[in-house]
């Protein structure tokens, strides 16, 4: 989020939140909810205890959100909590992830300057192979547009480690797509 006027919205709508306005806190769900929601499908590969550790992230939100200091760190702090859900879904589950096998790196193909949406439902697919802290820096990153430092935020890591984890996690991702892993 780069506009100065929407950040401004924003900060407004947590305040308006926090002074116990509930359509300020329906506006909240309904701009971040598909966002969360893709967020939590990608980190937990299953609709259903996707769409319930959703349920679990608004609950705890409208809990947290008067304590919120910085209204301009929303973004981090709810995908933080979206984060903490997925991993106490993926405990209860107790299903480890396989990862792929270790495989020599195709080569990249000529530069093509189309990206069709056939490509990216490819890349959203292969998403599904990666491991859970690969799938997440990625989404971050690139699906959410979050800075480095937003995304050591959410994830609790250090900058080297996230940036350590973006590069690992595009190499995982290269693999699955030369592999052509369908989820």
């Amino acid at each position: 989020m780069s506009d100065p006027a929407d950040r401004i919205y924003e900060r407004l709508m947590v305040l308006r939140c926090q002074a116990g306005d509930e359509a300020a806190f329906g506006e909240l769900v309904e701009r971040y909810g598909p966002r969360l929601r893709y967020f939590l499908r990608k980190m937990l590969r299953e609709p259903g205890a996707a769409e319930d550790a959703l349920q679990e992230v608004w609950l705890d939100v409208y809990r947290a959100l008067p304590r919120l200091a910085d209204p301009g760190a929303l973004a981090a702090w709810l995908y933080r909590i979206a984060r903490s859900a997925a991993y106490r879904a993926l405990r209860r589950r107790r299903q480890p992830h396989v990862p792929l096998e270790e495989a020599q790196e195709a080569e990249a193909p000529a530069e093509d300057d189309a990206f069709s949406a056939e490509d990216a439902a490819r890349i959203h697919a292969a998403l599904e192979w990666l491991a859970p802290e690969h799938r997440e820096v990625l989404v971050l990153r690139f699906l959410e547009d979050m800075s480095y430092d937003d995304v050591a935020r959410v994830t609790g890591c250090a900058l080297g480690t996230v940036k350590s984890r973006l590069y690992h996690a595009k190499r995982a991702l290269r693999r699955a797509l030369g592999e052509g892993k369908q989820a």
